[in-house]
Protein backbone atom coordinates (compact mmCIF):
# COMPACT_ATOMS: atom_id res chain seq x y z
CA UNK A 1 0.00 0.00 0.00
CA UNK A 2 2.79 2.44 0.89
CA UNK A 3 4.57 1.87 -2.42
CA UNK A 4 1.37 2.58 -4.39
CA UNK A 5 1.16 6.03 -2.78
CA UNK A 6 4.65 7.25 -3.70
CA UNK A 7 3.40 9.42 -6.54
CA UNK A 8 1.00 11.25 -4.20
CA UNK A 9 3.20 11.70 -1.14
CA UNK A 10 6.12 14.05 -0.67
CA UNK A 11 7.79 11.81 1.88
CA UNK A 12 7.56 8.68 3.98
CA UNK A 13 8.58 9.05 7.61
CA UNK A 14 9.39 6.06 9.77
CA UNK A 15 9.60 6.23 13.54
CA UNK A 16 11.58 3.23 14.77
CA UNK A 17 12.79 2.82 18.33
CA UNK A 18 12.39 6.54 18.98
CA UNK A 19 14.38 7.67 15.92
CA UNK A 20 13.10 9.17 12.68
CA UNK A 21 13.99 7.96 9.18
CA UNK A 22 13.07 9.77 5.99
CA UNK A 23 12.43 8.62 2.46
CA UNK A 24 11.85 11.71 0.31
CA UNK A 25 9.88 11.29 -2.91
CA UNK A 26 9.30 14.90 -4.02
CA UNK A 27 10.21 18.33 -2.73
CA UNK A 28 7.30 20.39 -1.50
CA UNK A 29 6.48 24.02 -2.29
CA UNK A 30 8.79 26.38 -0.39
CA UNK A 31 9.70 24.87 3.01
CA UNK A 32 6.45 23.08 3.82
CA UNK A 33 8.09 19.66 4.06
CA UNK A 34 11.12 21.03 5.94
CA UNK A 35 9.12 22.54 8.78
CA UNK A 36 6.62 19.67 8.89
CA UNK A 37 9.51 17.25 9.40
CA UNK A 38 11.08 19.65 11.90
CA UNK A 39 7.88 19.69 13.93
CA UNK A 40 7.76 15.88 14.08
CA UNK A 41 11.40 15.77 15.19
CA UNK A 42 10.61 18.21 18.00
CA UNK A 43 7.76 15.95 19.09
CA UNK A 44 10.24 13.08 19.38
CA UNK A 45 12.51 15.29 21.48
CA UNK A 46 9.64 16.45 23.68
CA UNK A 47 8.40 12.92 24.41
CA UNK A 48 11.46 10.71 23.84
CA UNK A 49 10.69 7.02 23.54
CA UNK A 50 6.94 7.56 23.82
CA UNK A 51 5.98 7.81 20.14
CA UNK A 52 5.46 4.21 18.96
CA UNK A 53 7.00 2.66 15.88
CA UNK A 54 5.11 3.67 12.75
CA UNK A 55 5.28 4.49 9.07
CA UNK A 56 3.47 7.50 7.66
CA UNK A 57 3.03 8.97 4.21
CA UNK A 58 2.68 12.74 4.00
CA UNK A 59 1.35 15.02 1.26
CA UNK A 60 2.25 18.73 1.46
CA UNK A 61 -0.10 20.03 -1.25
CA UNK A 62 -3.09 22.30 -0.63
CA UNK A 63 -5.77 19.86 -1.79
CA UNK A 64 -6.35 16.42 -0.24
CA UNK A 65 -4.60 13.62 -2.10
CA UNK A 66 -6.92 10.63 -1.59
CA UNK A 67 -10.42 11.14 -3.03
CA UNK A 68 -12.78 8.43 -1.81
CA UNK A 69 -14.09 7.92 -5.34
CA UNK A 70 -10.62 6.76 -6.46
CA UNK A 71 -9.86 4.70 -3.35
CA UNK A 72 -12.90 2.55 -2.79
CA UNK A 73 -12.92 0.35 0.30
CA UNK A 74 -14.41 -3.13 0.06
CA UNK A 75 -14.41 -6.46 1.89
CA UNK A 76 -13.53 -4.79 5.18
CA UNK A 77 -10.16 -3.52 3.94
CA UNK A 78 -8.90 -0.31 5.51
CA UNK A 79 -8.60 2.81 3.35
CA UNK A 80 -5.10 4.03 2.50
CA UNK A 81 -3.62 6.46 5.03
CA UNK A 82 -2.20 9.82 3.97
CA UNK A 83 -1.35 12.59 6.39
CA UNK A 84 -2.09 16.05 5.14
CA UNK A 85 -2.80 19.60 6.33
CA UNK A 86 -6.56 19.35 5.82
CA UNK A 87 -9.37 16.92 5.27
CA UNK A 88 -12.56 16.83 3.23
CA UNK A 89 -15.71 14.72 3.50
CA UNK A 90 -14.94 13.27 0.07
CA UNK A 91 -11.33 12.29 0.91
CA UNK A 92 -9.48 9.93 3.25
CA UNK A 93 -6.65 12.35 4.14
CA UNK A 94 -5.81 12.63 7.87
CA UNK A 95 -5.49 16.25 9.11
CA UNK A 96 -2.13 17.15 10.68
CA UNK A 97 -0.84 20.53 11.98
CA UNK A 98 0.53 22.62 9.13
CA UNK A 99 4.15 23.67 8.74
CA UNK A 100 3.57 27.30 9.75
CA UNK A 101 3.35 26.35 13.44
CA UNK A 102 7.16 26.19 13.17
CA UNK A 103 7.48 29.16 10.82
CA UNK A 104 6.92 30.29 7.25
CA UNK A 105 10.08 32.18 6.25
CA UNK A 106 9.02 32.82 2.64
CA UNK A 107 6.36 35.29 3.83
CA UNK A 108 8.16 36.38 7.00
CA UNK A 109 5.76 34.66 9.41
CA UNK A 110 7.58 33.59 12.55
CA UNK A 111 6.83 30.42 14.52
CA UNK A 112 3.39 30.25 16.10
CA UNK A 113 4.39 30.90 19.71
CA UNK A 114 6.18 34.18 18.97
CA UNK A 115 3.59 35.22 16.37
CA UNK A 116 0.82 34.60 18.88
CA UNK A 117 2.56 36.86 21.41
CA UNK A 118 3.05 39.57 18.79
CA UNK A 119 -0.61 39.43 17.72
CA UNK A 120 -1.77 39.62 21.33
CA UNK A 121 0.44 42.68 21.88
CA UNK A 122 -0.79 44.29 18.64
CA UNK A 123 -4.43 43.63 19.52
CA UNK A 124 -3.98 45.28 22.93
CA UNK A 125 -3.09 48.61 21.32
CA UNK A 126 -6.72 49.41 20.64
CA UNK A 127 -9.78 48.41 22.65
CA UNK A 128 -12.46 46.51 20.78
CA UNK A 129 -15.01 49.33 21.03
CA UNK A 130 -12.47 51.84 19.63
CA UNK A 131 -11.66 49.77 16.55
CA UNK A 132 -12.96 50.29 13.02
CA UNK A 133 -16.57 48.96 13.16
CA UNK A 134 -16.29 46.96 9.92
CA UNK A 135 -15.17 43.49 8.84
CA UNK A 136 -11.60 43.19 7.58
CA UNK A 137 -9.87 40.74 5.25
CA UNK A 138 -6.44 40.94 3.66
CA UNK A 139 -4.96 38.33 1.38
CA UNK A 140 -4.50 36.97 -2.12
CA UNK A 141 -7.92 36.69 -3.81
CA UNK A 142 -6.61 35.02 -6.97
CA UNK A 143 -6.00 31.57 -5.47
CA UNK A 144 -9.66 30.52 -5.38
CA UNK A 145 -13.15 31.40 -6.64
CA UNK A 146 -14.30 31.73 -2.99
CA UNK A 147 -11.93 34.62 -2.42
CA UNK A 148 -12.66 36.26 -5.76
CA UNK A 149 -16.35 36.06 -4.86
CA UNK A 150 -15.63 37.71 -1.51
CA UNK A 151 -14.12 40.70 -3.33
CA UNK A 152 -17.62 41.38 -4.67
CA UNK A 153 -18.54 42.46 -1.12
CA UNK A 154 -16.49 45.66 -1.41
CA UNK A 155 -18.26 48.89 -0.66
CA UNK A 156 -19.83 50.42 -3.76
CA UNK A 157 -22.09 53.36 -4.61
CA UNK A 158 -25.22 51.26 -4.12
CA UNK A 159 -24.40 49.33 -0.96
CA UNK A 160 -21.92 49.25 1.92
CA UNK A 161 -21.60 45.58 2.81
CA UNK A 162 -19.57 46.49 5.93
CA UNK A 163 -16.52 44.69 4.50
CA UNK A 164 -13.11 46.31 4.13
CA UNK A 165 -11.09 44.10 1.78
CA UNK A 166 -7.44 44.46 0.85
CA UNK A 167 -5.32 42.59 -1.70
CA UNK A 168 -1.80 41.42 -0.82
CA UNK A 169 0.83 41.40 -3.56
CA UNK A 170 3.41 39.01 -2.11
CA UNK A 171 6.07 40.00 -4.63
CA UNK A 172 5.76 43.65 -3.63
CA UNK A 173 5.62 42.68 0.05
CA UNK A 174 8.83 40.70 -0.26
CA UNK A 175 10.70 43.62 -1.82
CA UNK A 176 9.50 45.97 0.94
CA UNK A 177 10.44 43.69 3.81
CA UNK A 178 6.83 42.57 4.43
CA UNK A 179 6.05 45.85 6.21
CA UNK A 180 2.47 45.86 4.90
CA UNK A 181 1.59 42.28 5.88
CA UNK A 182 2.65 42.09 9.53
CA UNK A 183 -0.03 40.05 11.27
CA UNK A 184 0.24 41.97 14.53
CA UNK A 185 -0.69 45.18 12.69
CA UNK A 186 -3.96 43.72 11.37
CA UNK A 187 -5.99 43.79 14.61
CA UNK A 188 -7.52 47.19 13.92
CA UNK A 189 -11.12 46.14 13.16
CA UNK A 190 -13.89 44.76 15.33
CA UNK A 191 -14.48 41.88 12.88
CA UNK A 192 -12.17 39.75 10.73
CA UNK A 193 -13.18 37.46 7.88
CA UNK A 194 -11.86 33.96 7.35
CA UNK A 195 -12.19 32.53 3.84
CA UNK A 196 -10.47 29.47 2.41
CA UNK A 197 -7.88 29.57 -0.33
CA UNK A 198 -7.42 26.62 -2.69
CA UNK A 199 -8.28 24.49 0.32
CA UNK A 200 -8.00 25.38 4.02
CA UNK A 201 -5.85 28.38 4.93
CA UNK A 202 -3.17 28.74 7.61
CA UNK A 203 -4.58 32.24 8.21
CA UNK A 204 -7.39 30.86 10.36
CA UNK A 205 -5.39 30.72 13.59
CA UNK A 206 -3.94 34.21 13.05
CA UNK A 207 -7.42 35.65 12.48
CA UNK A 208 -8.79 34.01 15.64
CA UNK A 209 -5.87 35.32 17.70
CA UNK A 210 -6.71 38.97 16.98
CA UNK A 211 -9.69 38.92 19.41
CA UNK A 212 -11.86 40.47 16.72
CA UNK A 213 -15.10 38.59 16.17
CA UNK A 214 -14.22 36.09 13.44
CA UNK A 215 -16.72 35.94 10.58
CA UNK A 216 -16.03 32.42 9.40
CA UNK A 217 -17.22 31.64 5.88
CA UNK A 218 -18.29 28.02 6.22
CA UNK A 219 -15.26 25.98 5.20
CA UNK A 220 -15.40 23.14 2.74
CA UNK A 221 -12.06 21.76 3.96
CA UNK A 222 -11.21 21.22 7.62
CA UNK A 223 -7.94 21.45 9.49
CA UNK A 224 -7.30 19.55 12.70
CA UNK A 225 -9.12 22.00 14.98
CA UNK A 226 -11.95 23.84 13.21
CA UNK A 227 -14.59 21.16 13.78
CA UNK A 228 -14.21 21.61 17.54
CA UNK A 229 -15.21 25.27 17.36
CA UNK A 230 -18.76 26.40 18.13
CA UNK A 231 -20.68 29.12 16.25
CA UNK A 232 -21.55 32.24 18.27
CA UNK A 233 -19.00 31.14 20.85
CA UNK A 234 -15.75 31.12 18.85
CA UNK A 235 -16.96 32.63 15.56
CA UNK A 236 -19.92 34.02 13.62
CA UNK A 237 -21.09 31.67 10.80
CA UNK A 238 -21.20 33.05 7.25
CA UNK A 239 -22.78 31.13 4.36
CA UNK A 240 -20.51 30.67 1.30
CA UNK A 241 -23.33 31.45 -1.15
CA UNK A 242 -24.58 34.50 0.76
CA UNK A 243 -21.33 36.17 1.84
CA UNK A 244 -22.14 39.84 1.36
CA UNK A 245 -25.56 39.85 2.99
CA UNK A 246 -24.34 37.67 5.86
CA UNK A 247 -21.32 39.90 6.50
CA UNK A 248 -23.42 43.06 6.49
CA UNK A 249 -25.90 41.57 8.95
CA UNK A 250 -23.16 40.18 11.22
CA UNK A 251 -21.47 43.58 11.49
CA UNK A 252 -24.72 45.49 12.01
CA UNK A 253 -25.83 42.98 14.64
CA UNK A 254 -22.46 43.14 16.40
CA UNK A 255 -22.39 46.92 16.45
CA UNK A 256 -25.88 46.88 17.97
CA UNK A 257 -24.88 44.15 20.46
CA UNK A 258 -21.28 45.15 21.22
CA UNK A 259 -20.88 43.13 24.43
CA UNK A 260 -21.94 39.89 22.71
CA UNK A 261 -19.82 40.54 19.63
CA UNK A 262 -16.76 41.42 21.70
CA UNK A 263 -17.26 38.21 23.70
CA UNK A 264 -17.13 36.13 20.50
CA UNK A 265 -13.81 37.77 19.66
CA UNK A 266 -12.44 37.12 23.15
CA UNK A 267 -13.45 33.45 23.09
CA UNK A 268 -11.95 32.95 19.64
CA UNK A 269 -8.67 34.44 20.83
CA UNK A 270 -8.79 32.28 23.99
CA UNK A 271 -9.24 29.22 21.78
CA UNK A 272 -6.17 30.24 19.75
CA UNK A 273 -4.05 30.83 22.86
CA UNK A 274 -5.10 27.79 24.87
CA UNK A 275 -6.47 25.03 22.64
CA UNK A 276 -3.89 25.84 19.95
CA UNK A 277 -0.89 26.47 22.18
CA UNK A 278 2.18 24.74 20.78
CA UNK A 279 2.06 22.32 23.73
CA UNK A 280 -1.48 21.30 22.75
CA UNK A 281 -0.39 21.00 19.12
CA UNK A 282 2.34 18.57 20.16
CA UNK A 283 -0.13 16.64 22.32
CA UNK A 284 -2.52 16.37 19.38
CA UNK A 285 0.31 15.06 17.20
CA UNK A 286 1.31 12.57 19.90
CA UNK A 287 -2.17 11.13 20.35
CA UNK A 288 -2.89 11.08 16.61
CA UNK A 289 0.30 9.16 15.82
CA UNK A 290 -0.13 6.83 18.80
CA UNK A 291 -3.67 5.87 17.75
CA UNK A 292 -2.58 5.56 14.12
CA UNK A 293 0.26 3.22 15.09
CA UNK A 294 -2.23 0.89 16.81
CA UNK A 295 -3.97 0.35 13.47
CA UNK A 296 -0.85 -0.78 11.61
CA UNK A 297 -0.90 -4.55 11.24
CA UNK A 298 2.73 -5.07 10.25
CA UNK A 299 6.14 -4.88 11.82
CA UNK A 300 7.76 -1.51 11.21
CA UNK A 301 11.17 -1.68 9.54
CA UNK A 302 13.47 0.95 8.07
CA UNK A 303 13.46 0.84 4.23
CA UNK A 304 16.93 0.65 2.60
CA UNK A 305 16.41 4.02 0.88
CA UNK A 306 15.53 5.85 4.12
CA UNK A 307 18.05 8.02 5.94
CA UNK A 308 18.11 8.85 9.62
CA UNK A 309 16.82 12.31 10.37
CA UNK A 310 17.58 14.34 13.47
CA UNK A 311 17.41 17.96 14.55
CA UNK A 312 21.16 18.46 14.17
CA UNK A 313 21.30 17.19 10.58
CA UNK A 314 18.47 19.53 9.64
CA UNK A 315 19.51 22.64 11.55
CA UNK A 316 23.29 22.67 11.04
CA UNK A 317 23.27 23.24 7.25
CA UNK A 318 20.25 25.56 7.38
CA UNK A 319 20.74 29.28 6.78
CA UNK A 320 18.95 32.58 7.29
CA UNK A 321 15.41 32.60 8.61
CA UNK A 322 15.09 28.84 8.20
CA UNK A 323 17.87 28.31 10.74
CA UNK A 324 16.56 31.15 12.93
CA UNK A 325 13.09 29.58 13.13
CA UNK A 326 14.55 26.13 13.79
CA UNK A 327 16.62 27.45 16.66
CA UNK A 328 13.61 29.28 18.06
CA UNK A 329 11.43 26.16 18.04
CA UNK A 330 14.08 23.63 19.05
CA UNK A 331 12.87 21.52 21.98
CA UNK A 332 15.81 21.79 24.33
CA UNK A 333 14.82 19.17 26.88
CA UNK A 334 12.21 16.43 27.27
CA UNK A 335 8.90 17.32 28.88
CA UNK A 336 8.71 16.68 32.62
CA UNK A 337 4.99 16.02 32.20
CA UNK A 338 3.08 13.41 30.26
CA UNK A 339 0.99 14.45 27.24
CA UNK A 340 -2.49 15.67 28.13
CA UNK A 341 -5.07 12.93 28.61
CA UNK A 342 -7.17 12.28 25.56
CA UNK A 343 -10.89 12.15 26.36
CA UNK A 344 -12.81 9.04 25.27
CA UNK A 345 -14.23 9.15 21.75
CA UNK A 346 -17.74 10.45 21.24
CA UNK A 347 -20.54 7.97 21.51
CA UNK A 348 -22.68 8.09 18.37
CA UNK A 349 -25.47 9.98 20.12
CA UNK A 350 -23.00 12.46 21.67
CA UNK A 351 -21.53 13.30 18.29
CA UNK A 352 -24.99 13.72 16.78
CA UNK A 353 -25.98 16.02 19.65
CA UNK A 354 -22.82 18.11 19.23
CA UNK A 355 -23.36 18.48 15.48
CA UNK A 356 -27.05 19.23 16.00
CA UNK A 357 -26.18 21.94 18.53
CA UNK A 358 -23.93 23.67 16.01
CA UNK A 359 -26.57 23.38 13.30
CA UNK A 360 -29.29 24.77 15.56
CA UNK A 361 -27.18 27.80 16.47
CA UNK A 362 -26.41 28.47 12.81
CA UNK A 363 -30.09 28.22 11.88
CA UNK A 364 -30.95 30.68 14.65
CA UNK A 365 -28.49 33.20 13.18
CA UNK A 366 -30.04 32.71 9.75
CA UNK A 367 -33.51 33.37 11.21
CA UNK A 368 -32.27 36.60 12.81
CA UNK A 369 -30.85 37.64 9.46
CA UNK A 370 -34.04 36.87 7.55
CA UNK A 371 -35.93 39.11 9.97
CA UNK A 372 -33.26 41.82 9.63
CA UNK A 373 -33.53 41.95 5.82
CA UNK A 374 -37.32 41.80 6.04
CA UNK A 375 -37.41 44.84 8.27
CA UNK A 376 -34.80 46.65 6.18
CA UNK A 377 -36.76 46.08 2.96
CA UNK A 378 -39.99 47.31 4.61
CA UNK A 379 -38.31 50.47 5.86
CA UNK A 380 -36.90 51.19 2.40
CA UNK A 381 -40.38 50.87 0.85
CA UNK A 382 -41.72 53.43 3.29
Amino acid sequence: MFNSMRSLAHFRLIVYKGKAYLEQFHRAWQTRDVFTLWGILQLLRLYPGRVPDLEMMFCCEDLPALPKRDNRVSNGTAPPAMFHYCGHESAFDIPFPDWSFWGWPEVNIKPWTSTLKAIKKGAAKKRWKDRDPHAFWKGNPWVSPKRRDLMGCKQNKDMDWNARLSVVNWGRESSSGFKGSRLEDQCTHRYKIYVEGRAWSVSEKYILACDAATLLIRPEYYDFFVRGMIPMEHYWPIRPNNKCRDIKFAVDWGNNHPSEAEKIGEEGARFARESLSIQRVYDYMFHLLSEYAKLQKFEVTVPPAAVELCSETMACPAEGQVKEYMMETLVKSPSTELPCSMPPPYEDHELREFMQRKENITKQVEMWEAEYWDNLNKSMKH
